[in-house]
């Protein structure tokens, strides 16, 4: 998800300058070999040969007879910490206090998102907090996503600034990113927490490392020769810190029930051989689509490419009330295409869930792998950046006190 500060209600969500027409972004696609990679599954190119682990990572896409069980449920936590050091207890759904990765944990959910930023502002989830966040999850039993954001602070469509001190040439930037992302995975396998999932960067739907990597500078050309130059070379070093353990590469994109966006962007990505397993997306009812055309793109994405899709981020509020009383981006006035069938009340929300999961579990072949509920944990009490509010405090699976909501009955396995 966007930096939710109060401009988020628009947050660029117009990045590829189609989400609202549903018409093909930025011209035709270049796609003359997209069925040949897709079923190759992708090779690193461009001065970065595929690691032993990178050929060793197979798409689930073609296999039959799966379980109609979600793979992955789960969440990303990673404001727990700071919440919990602001004085905030969780209770579960029968009342005992218990820590929010045990909650989800013990209602079925099987992974948990750590989001980390190279240099943020103290408190914030930095590497350290990070490793942390990680021996906590493994101590829950759940298997880690990494979401490295590859900036000192919020990445997503509207932004992805360099981290300060990095180079800013693109040679010298590309041996970083590789050299950067080596190094966290190896210490997260290190400590004994391997990475499940590598997600490389945050909603990079325009791109990374700007401006570098910036998808569509002002100029009206698109960058994707630096940008695919940057993906592979984390990817590569994803790959290189996993070692034999291996890793999932997920690619992800805020576009949940955009089909054509979805098609724009991947189109490319394929055809610049960017290696990866999984697609990623964000789906927020209030600016992605319905649940239709999220059904629509999900479908779509697995025959186009030959790869499963993950809600990597999913959210949707379970009241309007704002619990810190200094304002929510997701207010009575948002559009919520469904809210006559998925009001916002703790039973409108734990109902969006279930529709999402039987969207999931009714792709063909297994292929609809999960999804990760977003910051679920983020009740009142710590602000996207250090003195601001909680703006999404509605859009959380515990109340303003802490106890979990009905929806977390959506971890369950069957």
């Amino acid at each position: 998800m966007p930096s939710p500060h109060p401009s988020q209600p628009t947050r660029a969500r117009d990045a590829l300058g189609s989400a609202e027409t549903g018409e093909s972004p930025r011209g035709q696609s270049r796609i003359g070999r997209r069925s040949v990679l897709a079923a190759a599954g992708g090779i690193a190119l461009a001065g970065f040969a595929a690691s032993p682990a990178s050929a060793a990572a197979t798409t689930t896409a073609t296999t039959a007879g799966r379980s109609r069980a979600l793979s992955i449920r789960g969440a990303d936590l990673s404001f727990l910490p700071q919440l919990e050091e602001a004085g905030v207890r969780y209770r579960d759904l029968a009342g005992r206090v218990r820590t929010a990765e045990r909650i989800i944990a013990g209602a079925g959910a099987t992974h948990q998102r750590i989001r980390v930023w190279v240099d943020p502002p103290e408190g914030y989830t930095d590497k350290a907090r990070a490793l942390a966040l990680a021996r906590r999850a493994k101590r829950a039993g759940l298997k880690i996503v990494l979401d490295p954001h590859f900036s000192d602070f919020w990445a997503d469509p509207g932004k992805q600034p360099i981290p300060a001190g990095w180079p800013t040439d693109l040679p010298a930037l590309t041996e970083k990113v590789r050299t950067y992302t080596r190094d966290l995975v190896r210490e997260f396998a290190a400590q004994g927490t391997p990475v499940d999932i590598f997600q490389m960067g945050n909603e990079i739907t325009a791109g990374i490392l700007w401006p570098v990597g910036k998808l569509y500078p002002d100029d009206g050309t698109q960058r994707w020769s630096e940008f695919t130059t940057l993906l592979k070379a984390g990817i590569t070093g994803a790959h290189q810190g996993a070692g034999r353990a291996g890793l999932k590469v997920m690619l992800h994109i805020d576009r949940g029930g955009k089909l054509d966006d979805t098609r724009w962007f991947f189109d490319n990505i394929t055809e610049w051989d960017v290696p990866f397993d999984i697609i990623g997306q964000s789906y927020y009812a209030m600016w992605h689509g319905s649940l239709a055309q999220l059904k629509e793109n999900l479908e779509d994405s697995v025959s186009r490419y030959g790869k499963p899709v993950l809600l990597a981020e999913i959210s949707y509020p379970w009241t309007f009330e704002d619990g810190d009383g200094r304002g929510n981006i997701v207010t009575a006035d948002s559009e919520l295409p469904d809210i006559d069938r998925f009001p916002a009340t703790p039973a409108g929300q734990a109902g969006l869930f279930e529709a999402v999961r039987d969207i999931l579990t009714g792709i063909p072949g297994g292929n609809g792998l999960g999804f990760l509920a977003w910051e679920p944990e983020w009740v009142p009490g710590v602000g996207w950046e250090p003195g601001a509010e909680a703006p999404n405090d509605n859009l959380t699976q515990f109340d303003f006190t802490g106890r979990a909501l009905p929806s977390i009955k959506a971890y369950r396995r069957p």
